[in-house]
């Protein structure tokens, strides 16, 4: 694979095995791509699961998603392939997404070095709850922001929550930092939910199953912002990301600067 990766799924000797999969090569295009997380079977290499940027998105409808996961199949026997993506405000619902289709949770977890980190230990729990999440969280909208602010919010109903099932995924990037947080807020309804986003007239609700260490984690994100500076993950936590070795060239979204 090369620094920006190759998306040469090696297809060209296999054929659709239906029409979505012939419509979804005939669109695919990996010009606008960058490659965040990947992971490939092995040893017949008959899976490839991607999480990648699509720059173009930048350049259509405001608020669009930016984040495109690939599934790929390939039917060895039969000499054919399903081709399948999907689009997601955040790296963690698109590996949520992919893991949703076999792939293993842990292999498509670390980002490629360069991106942006995340700011704290807080920032990596709600990320790892997402993507292990399963059919847990439905979908209802979402909003990514490229500057000013530079954000991203995924609104979800929570089929496992007890109290306020309206979720709400709030991501933010510090781009002098090259850090971003993550964090959930809880709303009794949809109305409640879309008045946050609409107004951000107080803090993000916490949940209401918010509990031991994770109230310890939200602690110390405080601490940290109002010290001015963002935690650094603990490695007993960080097993999904590997530090990087110079500045990021870009947020974890993919979004070259």
């Amino acid at each position: 694979m090369n620094d920006r990766f190759d998306f040469d799924f090696d297809l060209d000797e296999l054929a659709p095995a239906d029409e979505a999969s012939a419509y979804a090569v005939e669109q695919f295009w990996s010009g606008d791509l960058t490659a965040l997380s990947q992971h490939h079977t092995t040893p017949n290499g008959s899976h490839s699961f991607v999480v990648a940027h699509d720059r173009s998105v930048t350049w259509g409808v405001p608020g669009a998603p930016q984040v495109m996961a690939i599934a790929v199949a390939r039917d060895l026997t039969r000499f054919t392939f399903t081709l399948e993506t999907s689009y997601h405000a955040t790296v963690s619902f698109a590996q949520a997404w992919l893991v949703g289709r076999g792939c293993p949770a842990e292999k498509i977890a670390k980002v490629r070095d360069g991106f942006m980190e995340p700011a704290d230990d807080l920032t990596l729990w709600v990320e790892r709850q997402i993507r292990e999440s399963g059919s847990r969280y439905e979908v209802l909208d979402s909003h990514t922001s490229d500057s000013d602010p530079s954000e991203t919010w995924t609104l979800t109903r929570d089929s496992g929550a007890d109290e306020a099932p309206i979720r709400v995924f709030y991501e933010e990037w510090d781009q002098a930092a090259g850090t971003y947080t993550m964090r959930e807020g809880a709303f009794a309804d949809v109305d409640a939910a879309r008045a946050w986003l609409g107004d951000r007239d107080g803090p993000l609700p916490q949940p209401p199953e918010y509990h031991g260490e994770v109230r310890i984690l939200r602690a110390r994100a405080a601490l940290s912002r109002s010290a001015g500076a963002a935690a650094a993950p603990k490695a007993s936590l960080d097993t999904t990301r590997t530090p990087s070795a110079g500045p990021a060239r870009c947020p974890v979204q993919g979004r070259l600067l």
